[in-house]
């Protein structure tokens, strides 16, 4: 009879962890205050016109630190993407037959409610590269779609740091509008629609991590904690 067996494996360094928590806590923050900006859903806890309290600026203040600290995020996880001493998660995402065949083993092994698996559980699998692929990909997405926002507020092409600012924001997020539909609306649309789907990514994200924990008793929702996880071995 086969003994179950366990090793402890380092899934995610200190760093990677401070980026997950990070992210977490100021998509909050993005999503609240990004909801607000679109439609004003509260005034104030105290009486008074909310225009007095700079309620839609404190508002739009956090949303573009929210932005702030997502672009410094994307640029690090695209370079560990690459250059990542730990773990270069590119390699999962070469459509090679290896990885094909483990992405099919995750997904089969997932819908199908399964604890046994025909793959090793112990490194990030294929399945999870490419789902946090679309989830950056969708995170890209909303940033140039708000910047291009929040750039048509500099109308005049300047700005407290000069008239290379705006300049720079329409340089690159210009695509945008022919890219969404031909106008400033359509480009509002696709920033509230990828806001929901980002959410959508994000409920699925966590009914996935507590149903590996679940079903394969490895340990997964530690990872975000201590970094390790403990991946079964059998003996």
């Amino acid at each position: 009879m086969k003994q179950e067996c366990y090793k402890k494996v380092e899934r995610m360094t200190a760093s990677m962890r401070i980026i997950h928590w990070a992210n977490a806590i100021f998509m909050i923050v993005a999503i609240v205050t990004g909801l607000y900006i679109g439609e004003p859903y509260y005034q104030t806890l105290i009486a008074g016109p909310a225009v007095h309290k700079y309620v839609m600026a404190w508002n739009r203040l956090g949303h573009f630190i929210a932005a702030v600290i997502f672009d410094v995020t994307s640029i690090i996880v695209v370079y560990l993407y690459f250059f990542s001493r730990f773990e270069k998660s590119y390699k999962k995402l070469i459509p090679s037959a290896d990885n094909l065949h483990e992405f099919a083993e995750v997904f089969l092994n997932l819908i199908t409610l399964n604890r046994k698996k025909s793959f090793d559980s112990s490194h990030s699998d294929s399945f999870n590269t490419v789902y946090f692929t679309i989830f950056h990909l969708l995170l890209i997405f909303m940033l140039f779609t708000g910047l291009q926002l929040y750039v048509h507020g500099l109308e005049s092409g300047l700005s407290s740091i000069g008239s290379w600012w705006p300049w720079m924001l329409h340089f690159a997020t210009d695509w945008t509008i022919p890219a969404t539909g031909g106008n400033l609306m359509t480009v509002r649309i696709a920033h509230h629609v990828t806001m929901w789907l980002i959410i959508a990514w994000i409920v699925f994200h966590i009914y996935y991590q507590i149903w590996r924990t679940i079903f394969w008793q490895e340990g997964d929702l530690a990872i975000v904690v201590g970094g390790s996880k403990f991946a079964k071995e059998q003996k």
